[in-house]
């Protein structure tokens, strides 16, 4: 072998141990990234589970919450069918279907309505009877107008009064 070719190969050599260090160190970034990026997906899982039992949480008090909020609705319920029960053994002109509500002031509402009502009634009511009404007992008694009696008929009146 010729120097030339020693020197050829010699060359060859020294590029192929700088291309061998240059992907070593290629190959030593990478998995230093790999390894960050595999303790940075850890934490994510590790938060990523936190948030889901946080999440469970929310959820079991949301749950909580709309029982209780459903129960409150029924006790609303109940007491303003009870109010609305007081309302009509108090007032005992107003009709029941005239009245009703899920809360007191529905209640209130549709008994300030139903009370208008009765006294619009109670009203129309009362002038037709005023209209109607025939005064009791006999009329006022009163001497006949003998005006418009010829004399002769006032005569014939004047003898049967006195039979």
């Amino acid at each position: 072998m010729t120097e030339e070719e020693l020197a050829a190969l010699e060359e060859r050599l020294a590029e192929a141990e700088a291309e061998v260090e240059r992907l070593q160190t290629t190959a030593a970034d990478r998995e230093a990234r790999a390894a960050h990026l595999e303790e940075a997906m850890t934490q994510a899982k590790t938060e990523l589970a936190s948030r889901d039992e946080q999440l469970a949480a929310l959820r079991d008090g949301l749950a909580a919450a709309d029982s209780e909020a459903e129960e409150l609705r029924a006790g609303l319920r109940s007491a303003a069918e009870k109010y609305r029960q007081a309302v009509l053994v108090s007032r005992a002109e107003v009709p029941p279907d005239l009245v009703g509500g899920d809360t007191v002031e529905e209640v209130d509402r549709q008994l300030e309505s139903a009370l208008r009502m009765v006294a619009q009634l109670k009203s129309h009511l009362e002038s037709q009877a005023q209209a109607q009404r025939v005064p009791t007992g006999a009329p006022a008694r009163r001497a006949p107008d003998l005006a418009a009696l010829t004399p002769a008929e006032k005569i014939s009146h004047g003898l049967a009064q006195d039979r």
